[in-house]
């Protein structure tokens, strides 16, 4: 049967998810902390195997073989060291002010190496302990066991266990959301701090900045909605996960996750052009021949769009056909309104287009928002003008049917 402190390290690892590794390293953190405090010197490096089953600890003192180093010398050394390194960062500091580049320099290639006595041990010294020690091996000396620890030290260990198992966690939450950057997930919102949305993800919190939000949306405590997890960092306060509602990568994994033939790489998203809470253009291609790649993202009756549409807040969605002819692509991309004639000026990747004078607003939308994301969408400049060859037609018919009446009159 396990001993009361390893049932309670376990049910600590099933609350918080942490591997039973970890608990034990920072138990074993924890009580080289309390020994040094108490029973411990400045050179000696603690390190303490803890066998949870027995609740009993060993304590080492862990060294690694050097060579014999003269202590005046490394004194003097030490003294140079100093110097070399203020006159350096005065050379950094210098060059950084006339904005010259400032090359990267390693101290200990400029120095040499350093004799630290709490974790070097020099040759010598350690033939006395072990007689066929070599260099640059690791020695551990098991020092005396600790009797009652005192309230200082037992505070101490109390905060290294909390920090260490606190890191953790940390690290589990950052490695799990990691593999969740670039993909969707389910959250409620939280909170509100000023501009910014909290929004509870399940084992932690994730921030949407102002940016990453719709304009159009309100997003009240307690709201259910889909987020894009955009980036996922680890700070000094834990991990960080940046959530959005308006990346252009949230609908293209929409699409992936409500079109079948979408997620199946059957058909293929070429580009997107957002404008969140606004419109939003799909450029779409398909190498198969039988399949409509438009109609498969629209679904049937508009079953899959909509629910897109739904899940982006009754955002617009544009489905247009992608082609590898410029001129295609962007009468295609201008849709819904009909292009009548297309000239590119592939210097400066501009395009003029003409459009019927009834069609010239829808080409244009509202605000240029049409036009805009065609650009977007194409990466050509566009302007638009409209058919003015085919007004000038109307006007001639207009005068001739104008003089054929006068002439019968």
């Amino acid at each position: 049967m396990a001993s009361a402190i390893e049932q309670a390290i376990r049910q600590i690892c099933e609350e918080k998810g942490l591997a039973y590794e970890s608990v034990i390293d920072a138990i074993q953190l924890a009580l080289a902390a309390a020994y040094r405090k108490d029973f411990g010197d400045k050179n000696q490096n603690i390190e303490v195997e803890f066998d949870p089953a027995t609740a009993q600890s060993h304590v080492f003192d862990v060294k690694t073989v050097v060579e014999d180093m003269d202590l005046l010398e490394l004194e003097r050394l030490e003294e140079e060291r100093k110097a070399k390194m203020a006159a350096l960062s005065l050379q950094v500091e210098q060059a950084r002010k006339k904005g010259e580049e400032v090359p990267a320099i390693s101290f200990e290639d400029e120095l040499g190496p350093r004799f630290n006595p709490k974790t070097d041990l020099m040759f010598s010294d350690a033939r006395v302990l072990k007689h066929d020690a070599e260099i640059g091996e690791v020695l551990r000396t098991e020092l005396p066991q600790a009797g009652e620890f005192g309230r200082m030290a037992a505070m101490t260990a109390k905060q290294v266990i909390t920090q260490k198992l606190r890191e953790a966690e940390r690290e589990v939450i950052f490695s799990e959301f990691k593999e969740h950057e670039g993909t969707i997930m389910n959250g409620t919102v939280q909170r509100r701090e000023g501009r910014i949305v909290l929004v509870d993800l399940g084992r932690t919190t994730g921030v949407m900045r102002p940016e990453d939000q719709i304009s159009t949306e309100r997003y009240n405590t307690g709201d259910r909605i889909k987020v894009f997890v955009r980036q996922v960092g680890l700070t000094t306060k834990g991990p960080e996960i940046l959530v959005s509602r308006t990346s252009e990568e949230m609908v293209r994994k929409l699409f992936e996750f409500e079109v079948p033939e979408v997620g199946e790489g059957l058909v293929e998203i070429k580009g997107i052009a957002r404008e969140a809470g606004s419109r939003t253009k799909v450029a779409v291609t398909t190498s198969e021949n039988t399949i409509d790649p438009i109609g498969a993202c629209i679904g049937q009756r508009g079953s899959r769009i909509q629910t897109i549409i739904a899940e982006l807040g009754g955002e617009k969605i544009d489905i247009v056909e992608w082609n590898e002819h410029p001129e295609t692509f962007i009468a295609n991309a201008l849709s819904p309104a009909k292009v009548t004639s297309l000239e590119l000026k592939k210097e400066d990747l501009s395009a003029c287009a003409k459009v019927k004078e009834d069609q010239l607003s829808l080409a244009i939308g509202k605000g240029g928002q049409n036009v805009r994301l065609a650009a977007r969408l194409t990466g050509w400049k566009i302007n638009i003008s409209g058919d003015e060859e085919k007004k000038v037609e109307e006007v001639d018919k207009v005068e001739e049917v104008a003089l054929a009446t006068t002439e019968q009159s």
